[in-house]
């Protein structure tokens, strides 16, 4: 099953300016923002807090945001930049925890623990169903799931040895096709290759500048892998 390989930064992701892009589209001011929340959804807004919103001064909370989207006759995930955790996926879906839960045999409970503490307790066929529900693409779905660090020791392997030895192994923690991760780890080890020869002469023994170069290539392994994965 192929989710997809793009990834989202970290941290809040509302955005602002396209709440006022929005709403200026849409011909309303601030008030009538607000007001359409108070209205329709009995949330207590006023007109300074939807002009702070869209000044990035704060930020909704995910009532709000849900409510937000409605005065503004859109989604959540159109006020939404790339999402970074699986809180701002969910609401970029438009789902609550409890249906999350649901959906992947979890109690709501055990979900929302995962949400806030980001420590994942579920196991394959769970991490499979969090993917469908909430569209995640592959590197999110490593992350969310506490695979990334196994996931890059096997890819600096395969990086500054043999890459062969290691498909098996990668394709059992990544859910790409074969063909993908074999064309992935073969880039990613040419590329590691090109990046520490660059820093030697010709027929010169390795030298602190291609230990270097080698060593900030395998800092950022995951980062590599996901390139050579979409090239």
């Amino acid at each position: 099953m192929h989710y997809g390989t793009s990834r989202g930064q970290a941290g809040s992701s509302f955005d602002g300016t396209a709440a006022r892009r929005l709403r200026e589209g849409l011909r309303l001011s601030p008030e009538d923002v607000a007001y359409g929340m108070r209205a329709a959804y009995g949330m207590e807004i006023d007109a300074r807090t939807v002009t702070a919103w869209e000044a990035g001064i704060a930020a909704p909370d995910e009532q709000q945001l849900s409510a937000l989207a409605g005065a503004l006759w859109c989604s959540a995930a159109d006020l939404m930049g790339n999402p970074g955790t699986l809180r701002e996926y969910r609401l970029a879906r438009g789902v609550s925890h409890t249906d999350v839960a649901r959906e992947i045999g979890m109690t709501p409970q055990e979900y929302a623990h995962v949400e806030d503490t980001g420590e994942w307790t579920g196991d394959a066929r769970q991490a499979e169903a969090l993917a469908e529900v909430l569209r995640l693409p592959v590197p999110a779905l490593i992350e969310f799931t506490g695979r990334d660090e196994e996931l890059a020791e096997l890819l600096r392997k395969a990086a500054s040895t043999r890459w062969q030895p290691h498909v098996g192994a990668v394709c059992e923690l990544v859910p790409l096709p074969r063909e993908y991760i074999a064309e992935g780890l073969r880039a990613l080890n040419a590329a590691y290759q090109s990046t520490t020869a660059a820093s030697l002469g010709w027929g010169q023994p390795a030298s602190a500048a291609s230990r270097e170069a080698g060593r900030a290539f395998l800092e950022e392994i995951l980062s590599h892998f996901w390139q050579a994965v979409e090239g």
